[in-house]
Parts: structure tokens; C-alpha cells; sequence
């Protein structure tokens, strides 16, 4: 199953910006630690969050945004680690804005 996800913010950069559209992919290849993921925030169950996976813990994925410094970044630092019935799929396009499409780079691979 596939869903489509706006950016919003700047806890991603440079990876992601504010305004990319991204297509997700629910199943399939299991999460891995490094893929960027989209998940239920653990609060507020209507927010969608777009994150780094970093590692598995006992209870679920520790994700955490490539910005750290972003202005509202909220990620496991914040909340604990995601449990799994909350991490909606992985990232495995981004195909908005034409100049920036890209398949590869959201797999087990950090942003330099």
C-alpha cells in the first residue's frame, strides 16, 4: 500500500525540506535502521512525523530528525522510542519539487 506525505518543518534538512512530497510505502521490506520512516507521533495519534530511524529498541523504533538544531523538532529524544503499530511505512521516493526527485537516498543511509 502506498500514501503520499507532505514535508512541513525543517527537522529533516538537508535531506528533506519544507514543501517535499513524498511517496511512503506501507509493508513490504521491514524498517531498517537508517531508513527514513513516517510515523504516528506517539501524543498526538492524527500527527504524522517523518523521521530517521536510528535503532530498534525493546519497545519499538527510536527515531530522531537529522536536524536536531530545527526550531519545534520533536523526535525520540522527546517521547521515547515509537512502537511498531505506530510507524506508518518507509520513505522510498520523493517526487515533489521535479528538481529534487530522488529513489534512493531514504535506505539505510544517514544525510552528510
Amino acid at each position: 500500500m502506498w500514501r503520499a506525505v507532505a514535508v512541513t518543518g525543517e527537522s529533516m534538512s538537508p535531506t528533506l525540506r519544507e514543501g517535499d512530497l513524498l511517496l511512503v510505502r506501507r509493508g513490504g521490506r521491514p524498517v531498517a535502521a537508517g531508513d527514513v520512516v513516517v510515523a504516528r507521533h506517539p501524543t498526538e495519534a492524527e500527527r504524522l512525523i517523518v523521521k530517521r530511524a536510528v535503532h530498534r529498541a525493546d519497545d519499538g523504533w527510536w527515531l530522531e530528525s537529522d536536524n536536531q538544531r530545527a526550531a519545534g523538532r520533536q523526535d525520540s529524544w522527546d517521547f521515547g522510542a515509537v512502537p511498531d503499530g505506530l510507524v506508518v511505512g518507509r520513505v522510498v521516493a520523493r517526487y515533489w519539487p521535479p528538481s529534487r526527485m530522488s529513489v534512493s537516498a531514504f535506505s539505510r543511509m544517514r544525510a552528510r
